[in-house]
């Protein structure tokens, strides 16, 4: 069948949401049973917490170089890779034991992280390839499911699985026969070829440069609060990751050959999007403050206080399709900044800690709710948005700049809230106390003082996402039959 003729079906869409799942469902379930993982394997806690996030620092920085290799040799072919990479690190992280569990469970993790980056920018980039209009909106919707529904849930699912004659080794079994069953559904669908003439020469420099910036700002990020921000490996590491970025700016503009082409970003609706795809990502650091509120000074069990999150994947698979449907009727400006300002009232009433338990847990269980409805809101327009923006030889590589955004906007506003948190949990913030009345127990003020000054730095990002969706994405100036038929205003950049 060619290229031209295959449409996609309902069929090779479940294989590609299976595909998503394989990561943000099953690798992601590791961030809640890590103990347990660490307990059974008997590795020392910290060599489980290093393994378990080297997926996401794997994942985030070969993001948008497997998009680049996939839009010159392959969707497909890069897309199956990515699978068959996510079977054998599945299998070695459930296999580990022994003397070898340390290699084994860091190798695994490692490959799980890299199946990512193959499989996030080419299953969207294949989104944008093989369906058209309503249908690729709709597909948009049941990618995202897969995304932000599957990662909402790995905590659930890990943690209930885990607890059964499964186990958390047949956790990542499972996610292996996941794995090879997206494969199966995806046979249909025809190689989505790279654009004719379009040059295959390796950019070193830029590939190097770029994966030596971002090495150096994920470090940072994910452990400068633990290193010290002002010790000399995090700012020797600053420095590098600076240096890095000159570099590849210097090799990458004007550069024909540049694995990343700026000028995708001349488009306002795809630099509008990544942007907002960044800084709404990275107000999910308000989620661990919110937790740690819970059961530092609320008092609940860990199992007990994720079951307060519920919430928040319900209304994300709920309401992600109404996304979908706002974006056909109004554009995708007003849903994406309805699902920031949303995402705003649902961090609100997160921070009100100043209140008595059980108080704080119904508005935290709300809050959650109302997260997920703005997550909802959000996430078909934007990832259309930026699909759409895109001319399509570059569509590997610009949806893995999106989804690389999201890597480090939840990287950033992790480290960001809880620095903050962490900084002021000893000594409280005392003109908080004296202008807001603390009501309940006293010993754990300042655990309250200092998650509500975390969860406002959360707050203060969903309004520079709000802010920067009204100024970057263009507005709407066309009669609503129009906008059905197109939601897009502006749909590529400009070539030279």
């Amino acid at each position: 069948m060619s290229t031209s003729s295959f449409t996609g079906s309902n069929r090779t869409l479940t294989g590609l949401v299976l595909a998503v799942l394989t990561f943000w469902l099953f690798a992601q379930s590791a961030l809640n049973i890590g103990p347990v993982m660490a307990t059974d394997t008997g590795l020392p806690q910290t060599t489980m917490n290093t393994a378990i996030s080297l997926a996401a620092l794997f994942a985030g920085m070969f993001v948008v170089i497997a998009g680049g290799f996939a839009d010159r040799m392959g969707r497909v072919r890069f897309l199956f890779i990515g699978l068959a990479i996510n079977i054998v690190g599945s299998l070695l992280v459930a296999g580990a034991f022994g003397g070898l569990a340390a290699p084994m469970m860091i190798g695994g993790r490692a490959l799980q992280g890299l199946a990512a980056a193959f499989i996030m920018p080419t299953s969207l980039a294949l989104v944008k390839a093989y369906w058209i209009g309503e249908d690729r909106q709709r597909a948009v919707s049941m990618w995202s499911i897969g995304a932000f529904g599957g990662s909402g849930l790995a905590a659930i699912v890990g943690g209930f699985l885990t607890g059964t004659a499964i186990g958390w080794r047949g956790l990542f079994v499972l996610s292996a026969v996941v794995a090879v069953l997206a494969m199966w559904l995806i046979r249909p669908m025809p190689e989505s070829r790279p654009a004719a003439g379009m040059d295959k020469k390796l950019d070193v420099p830029g590939i190097a440069s770029f994966l030596i910036a971002l090495l150096s700002a994920q470090i940072v990020a994910t452990q400068g609060s633990r290193l010290g921000w002002t010790s000399p490996v995090v700012l020797t590491l600053a420095v590098v990751c600076v240096i890095a970025l000159v570099i590849f700016f210097r090799v990458e503009s004007g550069n024909n050959n540049a694995f990343i082409d700026f000028r995708l970003f001349r488009s306002r609706s795809f630099s509008g999007a990544v942007l907002a795809n960044f800084l709404m990502n990275s107000c999910i650091g308000v989620m661990t403050v919110a937790l740690w509120m819970l059961q530092f000074a609320g008092g609940l069990s860990p199992a007990t206080a994720g079951y307060v999150t519920v919430g928040y994947a319900v209304f994300v698979i709920a309401f992600i399709r109404v996304g979908e449907k706002l974006l056909q009727k109004l554009g995708p400006r007003k849903p994406m900044a309805l699902g920031a300002a949303t995402m705003f009232i649902a961090i609100l009433l997160l921070g009100f800690t100043n209140l008595y338990a059980t108080s704080y847990i119904v508005l935290a269980a709300i809050g959650f709710s109302l997260f997920g409805l703005g997550l909802a809101f959000f996430a078909t327009p934007a990832t259309d948005t930026a699909l759409s923006s895109l001319p399509d030889e570059y569509a590997g590589s610009g949806a893995g700049l999106f989804k690389m955004a999201s890597s480090l906007g939840a990287a950033f506003g992790l480290a960001g809230s809880t620095s903050i948190f962490t900084a002021l949990q000893d000594n409280g913030v005392p003109w908080l106390s004296q202008t807001i009345d603390f009501v309940g127990r006293q010993d754990n003020v300042a655990l309250r003082e200092a998650g509500m000054v975390g969860i406002a730095f959360n707050a203060l990002l969903a309004v520079v996402a709000l802010v920067a969706i009204l100024v970057i994405v263009p507005r709407q100036k066309r009669p609503p039959e129009v906008i059905a038929i197109e939601p897009h205003p502006e749909k590529r950049p400009v070539k030279n």
